[in-house]
């Protein structure tokens, strides 16, 4: 195995790549890690920070990177699921009807992706994509810090405890057709796996457990994953060498990321991950670096002081009083 400090792999041609297998990259090797601890510690930031690290900084075509991406997610999905998995903090009802719609749904998002065009169109529009997609994401997990926090408030007003410990009662139809949207995002730009679909389970489902809430996902993502792996790597469009140093890095990386997730300060890696996706997006829906940069420089300090002042109008503390933590077994619906 040869190791080189490059920046960039030649993922130009499916060819060349399989031939490189072996050749590993120590900046993919680096963002690799960076993402996996991700992954294992909050479920979200697979393709939609992965995805974006290879476009704008290894300069790695979208289609190649959006498959190499998912490739590489079939395996680091499993490590963390299983760490979940003994833990008891997977909630496999949901993971049923996850994968009934989000399976066929992300094969399908595959083959929307290729009739939308080919060749330079089909890359920016994989961008356009992929950044919209960014942007929803970064954009839902503000409401649903927002819902959250006013939700807290009201339970602090009337004196009841903010998680509902009750039952938790399955809705097959919304979470099928959150599975299938969730899948159709993931085959057309390799976001949603995470990031969509574990937002999608905090609205729906806001009384289920944050640890459950993060085995859940890494376990559905699975076989969504799986799916829409096998539709790219049959056109093609998969870098083995490009997945292999990603993996060097990711594997030890989402393990341990999985297995702090129960004590890290998870509130402190949603700001830092809003923070990324929302300049990620907004690079790739074609913003200018001068008024991204402008933009960012404007929001890091205004959005604490804009959120300090959201929690004191709801009659909070600058800082939320450290909650006891919850049990992490999770029993599912009729089981």
């Amino acid at each position: 195995m040869k190791v080189r400090s490059g920046t960039t792999l030649g993922v130009a041609g499916s060819a060349s790549c399989w031939g490189a297998a072996m050749d590993v990259d120590l900046g993919l090797v680096v963002a690799g890690a960076l993402v996996g601890f991700v992954v294992g510690l909050t479920g979200m930031g697979g393709g939609a920070l992965m995805t974006p690290i290879l476009v704008l900084l290894f300069n790695v075509p979208p289609l190649t990177a959006v498959s190499s991406d998912l490739v590489a997610s079939l395996a680091m999905k499993p490590v963390g699921g299983a760490v979940h998995a003994r833990r008891g903090t997977v909630h496999t009802s949901l993971v049923k009807w996850l994968v009934i719609g989000s399976v066929p749904a992300a094969f399908l998002g595959v083959f929307a992706l290729r009739w939308l065009g080919d060749g330079r169109d089909l890359e920016g529009m994989v961008k356009l994509l992929l950044g919209g997609a960014l942007v929803l994401a970064s954009t839902t997990m503000i409401v649903k810090q927002y819902l959250t926090m006013r939700d807290r408030a009201r339970a602090a007003a009337l004196g009841v405890p903010s998680v509902d410990d009750g039952p938790l009662h399955i809705r097959p139809g919304p979470t099928v057709a959150l599975g299938v949207v969730g899948g159709l995002v993931v085959g057309m730009t390799s976001v949603g796996s995470g990031s969509l679909i574990i937002i999608g389970l905090i609205l729906m489902y806001p009384m289920l457990k944050p640890n459950a809430m993060v085995g859940t996902d890494l376990v559905q993502a699975i076989p969504l994953v799986a799916s829409a792996a096998l539709a790219h790597v049959l056109f093609g469009d998969f870098s083995l060498a490009l997945t292999t140093s990603l993996l060097v890095g990711a594997l030890p990386a989402v393990y341990l990321g999985a297995r702090v997730s129960s004590a890290a300060p998870a509130g402190i890696i949603r700001r830092v991950l809003v923070f990324v996706l929302l300049a990620s997006g907004m690079k790739l829906l074609g913003v200018p670096n001068e008024v991204l940069g402008v933009a960012l420089l404007v929001a890091a300090p205004l959005a604490p002081l804009g959120w300090m002042w959201l929690r004191a109008s709801h009659g909070l503390p600058a800082r939320g009083p450290r909650r006891t933590r919850l049990p992490t077994t999770v029993h599912a619906a009729g089981g």
